[in-house]
């Protein structure tokens, strides 16, 4: 999760750069909280097996937590996928570890979970801002494969569950040709391209901000010339017009150099440029897509539609919206991103058990 002047985004970037308006929302900044407004982190001693593992994809050290159920298996897995920015293998984010709860409801419903640090974060090696989503496409697939191989699990029954832009990348992996995986699980998954969720989205939060339509309009117009420069592949144009446009602005309003260079690196411009539907489209494997409500950061309204279009051609998909939920599928009536962390539900428990029920229809545990 990257954190910019105006927005910190699970998915993508909401920065001062874009708007250079007084108005605009306030950072999410994570809120102090006490330990026990977390109830559902999950807390030892617990009744699995957990073990601190490493593989690499190339060059790069990738490490993360397996959680395997008690027992000799084989067991059906899956491979957590993080959302946008350098998260760790929790997904920790306002106060919440969204990963390690769906680790510990998923492995105690029967299945092996492994969850892992993303590039630059914790154990695994790289840098994130340099990688491009076929690096990142061949992260997950060596976490597959790391899964395949073990003997305790059933290297038929590996798939993938991921969040937000986890769920950009996780049809990636499994649409592709050597891939195996069994199935797949996007929580909060777009389904259009990268620019159209991030100009959306800007829409959106700025207007819950009571931020004026005209300074709404200039963020769309600046989106809008940004993200078409990318998507031509001029990437040295898009970093010249953004450069312009920050240094354009009141000192104080001003992104720091490090950041602006971070919105066109590598990374970003594969976020920004990135279309789901060829690899949704070439999915023949179960599928659940689920969407809250009020998320505000890949809305349901935009991304449902496209959604089930998108899979109508496989027989196993299921699309289904979560009213009332926001971004990470907390109970929230206004979706706002600065509410996460003053919200003390990690995730709805309608939610993991809709999540399990599917897992044991589609993948029974052993």
């Amino acid at each position: 999760m990257r954190t910019g002047a105006v927005v910190v985004s699970v998915l993508f970037v909401v920065a001062a750069l874009v708007t250079g308006c007084s108005s605009a929302p306030e950072p999410a900044a994570p809120v102090a909280v006490e330990s026990g407004a977390r109830p559902q982190d999950p807390k030892p001693p617990y009744p699995y097996r957990s073990e601190d593992v490493t593989y690499r994809n190339g060059d790069i050290t990738i490490a993360g937590t397996l959680t395997e159920p008690e027992g000799s298996g084989p067991f059906p897995a899956m491979l957590l996928i993080t959302g946008s920015g350098p998260q760790d293998r929790n997904e920790d984010l306002s106060g919440h570890r969204p990963f390690l709860l769906l680790a510990d409801t998923f492995t105690r419903a029967g299945y092996a979970v492994l969850r892992t640090d993303d590039r630059g974060v914790g154990g695994t090696s790289g840098v994130l801002d340099e990688a491009t989503y076929p690096d990142l496409a061949a992260d997950a697939a060596a976490g597959v494969q790391f899964l395949r191989g073990r003997a305790e699990i059933d290297p038929e029954r590996v798939g993938l569950f991921g969040h937000s832009e986890g769920g950009y990348l996780a049809p990636l992996v499994a649409a592709g040709p050597e891939s195996n995986v069994a199935f797949a699980v996007l929580m909060a998954g777009p389904s259009v391209p990268g620019a159209d969720v991030l100009i959306e989205q800007n829409k959106v939060v700025m207007a819950s901000a009571g931020a004026p339509q005209a300074d709404i309009d200039a963020q769309v117009r600046f989106l809008t010339e940004w993200t078409a420069l990318l998507n031509a592949g001029d990437t040295a144009g898009a970093k010249a017009f953004s450069q312009q446009h920050n240094d354009s602005l009141p000192e104080g309003q001003r992104l720091p150099q490090p950041l602006l260079d971070s919105l066109n690196a590598p990374y970003m411009t594969a976020l920004l440029t990135y279309d789901p539907k060829p690899a949704l489209e070439a999915l023949r494997i179960p599928v659940l897509a689920f969407f809250g409500g009020t998320d505000m950061q890949v809305i349901a309204t935009q991304n449902e539609p496209p959604m089930r279009a998108a899979l109508a051609g496989d027989p196993d998909a299921t699309v289904h919206t979560f009213p009332g939920l926001n971004h990470l599928m907390q109970p929230s009536q206004s979706g706002k991103p600065s509410e996460y962390a003053t919200i003390e539900t990690t995730i709805d428990p309608a939610v993991l058990t809709y999540v399990t029920d599917w897992l044991k229809q589609q993948v029974p545990p052993r």
